[in-house]
């Protein structure tokens, strides 16, 4: 009786002293670590969301962007931090979801990190060269059938969401096409628009502009919907590829054992910051679709996801380039 006692007295100091901690959190600057270079979509969310929080707080949000090993190096850094929600990381599908089953990981996502919320999604389109004779996505499958291995798709590098698009592409449209990683989106983008591959699963950010002044034609949106950014453009699924559905998303992530109290306390901050509706506006615009979730819902999401590129990765027989 007297162990049992004392376990009950230790587990309820424990708990005080976290509660009085998320009283007083955050008391020193934030640093939120965007794991890809400056001016992604990423990027974008992260910078948005850190001025909006800095403001509230009185407390500086600093985005710090840490690229490198498609996201592996900053989301380590997380991982590796004290569990003080002092240092997170804004994570996207690649680092949090596909990296698991391409790479020897130097964390464990379920063990080394904590879920804060879902933030947002972004959607690829599939766009292709204005010369490209196929002007909606059942003439490009019909392209490709006649035509195997000839078509080339570029992407911002190997495990990324746009790849991963042109893989699961590749079994539901049983066609055979050339994925051409880069180094990222953007030389992607430029040897779309100049002819020197067929087109790409792009960022929805990054193609709207181009798609708009007709140097790239966009046949469908991955997503599940379509996209504010382009009403008119129907979706993949919709197009005629049944069951494909790809979205680049992304979330906040703490160091595992972060306390609790101040999970939430961050949860609810982004929450009511990525409800707001000057950022509403300003992201919707940038093709940037605003979802939020609560810490457990975001898990069980991430999880799935997990599971899920596994599947794609080993059918498709994606290696490392």
């Amino acid at each position: 009786m007297k162990l049992s006692i004392n376990r009950l007295a230790v587990a309820a100091a424990l708990f005080s002293t976290a509660y009085a901690f998320a009283q007083t959190y955050p008391a020193r600057p934030i640093r939120m670590i965007v794991p890809f270079p400056p001016g992604g979509s990423t990027d974008l969310v992260a910078r948005v969301v850190a001025q909006k929080m800095s403001d509230a707080w009185g407390q500086q949000v600093v985005v710090d962007n840490r690229p490198g090993a498609n996201g592996m190096i900053g989301t380590d850094l997380v991982a590796k931090a004290a569990p003080d929600g002092y240092t997170i990381v804004l994570g996207t599908i690649g680092p949090m979801a596909i990296n698991a089953s391409l790479y020897r990981m130097p964390y464990d996502i379920a063990r080394d990190l904590a879920p804060i919320t879902y933030t947002a999604n972004i959607a690829n389109v599939l766009v292709v060269n204005p010369s490209v004779p196929a002007k909606d996505v059942k003439e490009l499958v019909a392209l490709a059938k006649a035509k195997p291995g000839t078509l080339t798709f570029g992407s911002s590098g190997t495990g990324g969401a746009p790849h991963m698009a042109v893989e699961l592409f590749k079994i539901l449209a049983k066609v055979n096409v050339v994925h051409v990683p880069y180094k990222g989106g953007g030389p992607s983008m430029t040897d779309a628009v100049g002819g020197q591959i067929t087109g790409s699963f792009a960022s929805m950010p990054s193609a709207v502009g181009f798609i708009k002044a007709g140097k790239l034609r966009a046949l469908g949106v991955s997503a599940g919907r379509r996209s504010p950014a382009l009403p008119e453009v129907p979706t993949v699924a919709e197009a005629g590829v049944r069951g494909f559905s790809v979205l680049d998303w992304q979330g906040l992530f703490g160091a595992a054992a972060t306390p609790p109290a101040i999970v939430n306390k961050l949860n609810a901050e982004v929450v009511r910051t990525l409800a707001m509706p000057d950022v509403v506006e300003r992201l919707t615009a940038a093709g940037v679709e605003i979802q939020t979730s609560t810490p457990k819902a975001f898990g069980d999401f991430v999880r799935a996801e997990i599971r899920k590129w596994n599947g794609v990765v080993k059918e498709a027989g994606v290696k490392v380039e």
